[in-house]
């Protein structure tokens, strides 16, 4: 979220943001209402002083006028109790609208309405040349024997994959391997549940507004993250920390579970868009100087970047519109991969700064060296989802007989140069 005085310093910018980036907001519904809550404020305020005066005054007043001051004093209580009850409905109210209140975007972001307006900055990689009739994914796996994609929808419906053989094996590889690279770059591993409380869906921005993309367990107010980034935000909320441990960086390793809403007929066959998958996630809690965590947002790009390179996938790199980078970004960069079979890129990884709007919804702060509390940055890049990653590993590493041949990163995980 942004604070009020900055809401109220830079009305402009914010109605701008809020056009950019689509959000069904009405701001001056916002600065009315804020104005009606300092009013109430300072009412409540004034009342409070003069019962106050009321009780100063009241040992020192002759016997007979007692009476006419207790009866002053509980007037002004009930005005004071009528007062606070008329704030609680309307500070609910606007605390309700600022969590939709959007983030301003970087002033290099395209602007558009959505993915349609995204730019590509680069390509990386070449694009395979094929001299036989290549396969997709799904009909590697099926040759091969490398999944019951077919049997597991008997069991847990479509969108779902159940992977076996040496397949499976590449999968548990592949996060390994990303693991060990993540820390050996300084990054801590971490792995986070994929429950929880709705309070950390509210505190990345994910609640309100994306509901129906979460799975609810109702009976015990918990949903199923979607990503890593959820549990990791929440991880220090509430506390104020040093600045000698800043920045922190973590890999989080989790579950990832996405109700897919709104993708109907989209990417059902195969492995692009499933229900459930694993993803190891960058992220960076720093000091909220715009330089430093735009250093951070070039350096969890280039972790993923490298990862891709050393998996000899071609990419090209994305710099998201305005309205496809969602409500709190600042700025966001996605990869996407070359998917042979489909003759176009798909996304693969995202890179996201958010400077302090996440932290404010999470109660994230730092101390600075002059003893002055303040909200973080917030940084998050994927690093490897799987099972998505194999698509385009497979495809852009298969051979004539149907066989995959393994980039020379992976040949010592996984004995040998072919899948």
């Amino acid at each position: 979220m942004l604070s009020l005085p900055f809401i109220r310093e830079n009305v402009d910018a914010v109605r701008t943001a809020i056009a950019q980036k689509g959000v069904g907001l009405d701001l001056d519904t916002l600065l009315a209402l804020d104005a009606e809550v300092r009013e109430v404020k300072t009412r409540a305020d004034e009342l409070r002083r003069q019962r106050n005066a009321i009780s100063d005054g009241f040992k020192s007043a002759p016997p007979e006028e007692r009476p006419t001051l207790g009866q002053k004093a509980k007037a002004v209580g009930a005005e004071i109790s009528a007062l606070e009850g008329e704030l609680g409905e309307k500070q609910s109210r606007l605390d309700a609208l600022l969590l939709r209140v959007p983030n301003i975007p970087w002033e290099g972001a395209p602007v558009g309405p959505d993915e349609s307006a995204n730019v590509v900055v680069r390509h990386e990689g070449r694009i395979p040349e094929f001299d036989f009739e290549p396969l997709d994914h799904v009909a590697l796996i099926e040759k091969n024997d490398w999944a019951d994609l077919a049997r597991i929808t008997q069991v847990a419906g479509s969108r779902t994959y159940c992977l076996k053989g040496r397949l499976a094996l590449l999968e548990q590889a592949l996060l390994l391997w990303a693991q060990r690279r993540l820390a050996a770059d300084g990054f801590t591993l971490m792995t986070v549940p994929a429950l929880a409380r709705p309070h950390a869906f509210v505190a990345t921005g994910h609640f309100p507004g994306h509901e129906e993309e979460a799975y609810h367990i109702p009976a015990d107010e918990l949903y199923l993250a979607g990503t890593g980034e959820i549990a990791l935000t929440s991880l220090h909320s509430g506390e104020i920390i040093e600045p000698d441990r800043l920045p922190i960086l973590y890999a989080g390793y989790s579950p990832c579970f996405r109700r897919e809403a709104g993708s109907a007929g989209r990417d059902v066959r195969g492995l692009l868009r499933v229900h459930q998958f694993y993803k190891l996630e960058q992220y960076v809690i720093c000091r909220d100087d715009p330089e430093e965590s735009a250093r951070w947002h070039q350096r969890l790009l280039a972790n993923a970047e490298g990862l891709l390179k050393d998996l000899e996938i071609p990419y090209q790199v994305i710099e998201a519109s305005t309205g496809d980078m969602g409500t709190g970004k600042y700025r966001m960069n996605d990869i996407e991969s070359w998917v042979p079979s489909l003759g176009k890129y798909r996304e693969t990884h995202s890179c996201s700064t958010l400077h302090d709007w996440q932290a404010r919804r999470a109660n994230l702060r730092w101390r600075d060296e002059e003893r002055k509390v303040r909200f973080v940055h917030t940084l998050n890049n994927t690093a490897l989802a799987t099972p998505r990653i194999l698509v385009p590993l497979l495809e852009n590493h298969q051979t004539a007989d149907g066989r995959v041949r393994l980039p020379a990163a992976l040949h010592e995980l996984m004995d040998g140069e072919y899948l």
